[in-house]
């Protein structure tokens, strides 16, 4: 049997050695987008790059045979889920959707929510003067024109002009540690974070240390996500769903 992981997330990855420790003759492809440089792979086979659409996709699905397909890709990739909602009804693919749980704001959180980097640059101003740019690096065209602001923008990969004129960059991977998210507001005066609502644990801490530090946190939120589609919020979870539905006997006792 064939399973096809949409992936580049933290939990893709732990669903692909769920399965390759549980389920040696099950065949795991896991897809990346390639948008990172240096990606950390998961067990199993690996292809990188788009599939041409929805279209692509199901003929994808098609010709590989694919028994069941898991969207486990990044809760912003809203393009590819759709894609993804589309490719499996075409193709008469079971399809599981694997979204981490997003962020709740607990007492002391001081944050902003935003629709859109757009709308999270139109709040600055009024907020900060240093701002710690968590978005990665997409989309900075949006705070490109805030020159009376001074950006740290820390991302996986050197981001790409338009940029804001004042900022510095940080190339750095999470997970993160609550020390050093402290340390870092502290050593660049940083008065307001922006962030996506990407939930999970690995970039976390920044929220607990803007929290102690009485800093803002402008939030983006999520964007829509096909109706319709089975969610599991864990790789176990999930894991349990294909053993289930493959009929495999196994990942009773995934985590």
């Amino acid at each position: 049997m064939h399973v096809l992981i949409l992936g580049g997330t933290s939990e893709a990855r732990r669903l692909a050695e769920i399965l390759a420790a549980q389920a040696p003759d099950l065949t795991v492809t896991s897809s990346l987008a390639g948008r990172v440089t240096a990606p950390r792979l998961p067990p199993g086979e690996v292809r990188i790059g788009g599939f041409g659409g929805a279209g692509g996709l199901a003929d994808w699905l098609g010709a590989h045979h694919v028994d069941a397909l898991i969207d486990a890709t990044h809760p912003f990739a809203a393009t590819i889920s759709f894609n993804a909602a589309e490719a499996a009804a075409t193709a008469h693919v079971p399809l599981l959707a694997l979204r981490r749980p997003g962020w709740v704001a607990g007492d002391g959180d001081v944050w902003h929510e935003a629709g859109s980097l757009e709308e999270a640059a139109a709040l600055l101003p009024a907020l900060g003067r240093r701002v710690f740019l968590t978005t990665g690096r997409m989309g900075l065209a949006a705070f490109a024109a805030l020159a009376d602001l001074w950006f740290l923008v820390r991302s996986v990969d050197a981001p790409e002009p338009p940029w804001p004129p004042r900022m510095e960059v940080l190339l750095d991977r999470g997970p993160f540690t609550l020390d050093g998210e402290r340390e870092l507001l502290r050593r660049h005066r940083i008065d307001v974070v922006v962030t996506k609502d990407s939930g999970g644990a690995a970039t976390a801490p920044k929220l607990t240390a803007a929290r102690e530090a009485g800093v803002s946190v402008v939030v983006v939120r999520r964007p829509p996500v096909p109706v319709g589609v089975p969610e599991a919020t864990g790789p176990g979870q999930a894991a349990r769903w294909l053993g289930t539905l493959l009929e495999l006997g196994v990942f009773l006792d995934s985590d």
